[in-house]
């Protein structure tokens, strides 16, 4: 039973219908791994601490840089050097002293992932790197262990749960295989802002306490994408793999990314370029906004809208080429993995560097943006 302290220190919670006395009951009896304390991971442990996880855990083996700073909000400049997940730990302690915490000061890899992860109800995944999420989605799928994704880019980001029945989709079913080295730019690459990291974070830490307090409609099968810089919000659906339950936990490498690199098909500009004059037939579709496309787009493609995909993807041609373009090849490597997975039966091309690569090294008289 609560404590009349523990009491006290929930009670607005306590006051909500949806969680109540029962749902701050299993809040309190569960068990969360949060793996990665850095942008995502900061507000995430913040407010599952707040709203009274009975045992945390928090993976990272990393230290805490300067320029970490301007949005992982548990560390202090004075921090600088010391271990995330001790740093965080000893705060969420000051914050909530009715809870239990457990520190790994390591990164997740195959020979420790099932051995920590095991312990946990439920795993909220706030890393930033690509054989990290498909390790913990492989050893969760092996373990039967809910995860809660999140990831950000620039002013974007996307939330996601995965695994959380035994019909769920995985995150091998929207994303099958790594994208191939230098598709997809990491924050340290692209920047990031932190709000971004901060409100995608809180989806993330909302779903898990609806998960837990078993209260609300989690994001069990469908995608959340927020688009921060222009407030736009789209809920994609996620198809079931019907090769789920053959997942095992791979043995990923650092490189995974580089063992993957055929998984997607690139052309570069010139390439695409030299094609196309030569008479080569290609569906050009452009994922990117309209105002984006306005700006500049190259001739005879076509406009629909990353959000628009899953509504409109029978418009695409299934018998000839299909090269997906957008600003800098991030959006079109998230449609062309989408399309695979939902069984486009076409081959889909990555334009590497997007319209901006384009405009390089193609027409440099093209206004960039």
């Amino acid at each position: 039973m609560l404590t009349s302290d523990e009491r006290l220190y929930y009670l607005r919670q306590l006051l909500l219908p949806q969680i109540g006395e029962a749902g701050q009951q299993r809040l309190r009896n569960a068990q969360v791994l949060v793996i990665g304390a850095g942008g995502l991971g900061c507000p995430v442990l913040l407010y599952l601490a707040a709203a009274g996880i009975g045992h945390l855990g928090i993976v990272d083996g990393d230290t805490v840089a300067a320029h970490n700073l301007h949005r992982q909000i548990l560390y202090c400049y004075t921090d600088v050097g010391q271990h995330k997940a001790t740093v965080a730990a000893a705060l969420l302690r000051k914050r909530n002293p009715f809870i239990q915490i457990s520190v790994f000061a390591e990164f997740l890899t195959p020979e420790n992932a099932a051995s920590i992860v095991s312990g946990y109800d439920l795993v909220v995944d706030c890393t930033d790197r690509f054989e990290a999420r498909y390790l913990i989605n492989d050893v969760c799928t092996e373990l039967g262990k809910p995860f809660v994704y999140g990831a950000i880019h620039r002013f974007e980001g996307q939330v996601s749960v995965f695994n959380l029945y035994e019909n769920s989709p995985t995150y091998r079913c929207l994303f099958p295989t790594p994208p191939a080295e230098g598709d997809i730019q990491n924050c340290a690459e692209a920047g990031v802002m932190g709000t971004t990291a901060g409100l995608l974070g809180l989806y993330q830490a909302n779903e898990a306490i609806k998960i837990i307090a078993q209260t609300g409609n989690p994001l069990d099968g469908r995608l959340l994408v927020v688009d921060l810089l222009n407030n736009r919000e789209h809920v994609f659906l996620i198809k079931l793999q019907t090769n789920k339950q053959k997942i095992r936990m791979e043995k990923y490498t650092t490189d995974c990314q580089t063992i993957a690199k055929s998984a997607m098909r690139t052309i570069s500009p010139q390439e695409l370029y030299q094609q196309l004059s030569k008479g080569a037939a290609y569906f050009l579709l452009d994922v990117r906004e309209p105002e984006e496309f306005a700006i500049c787009h190259i001739a005879n493609s076509v406009l629909i809208p990353m959000h628009e995909i899953p509504v409109r993807s029978h418009e695409l041609p299934q018998n000839i080429d299909t090269v997906v373009i957008c600003h800098h090849g991030v959006r079109s490597a998230h449609v062309i993995n989408y399309l695979e997975a939902t069984g486009h039966q076409g081959k889909l091309y990555n334009l590497e560097g997007g319209v901006h690569a384009w405009a390089l090294e193609v027409d440099n008289t093209m206004p960039t943006y």
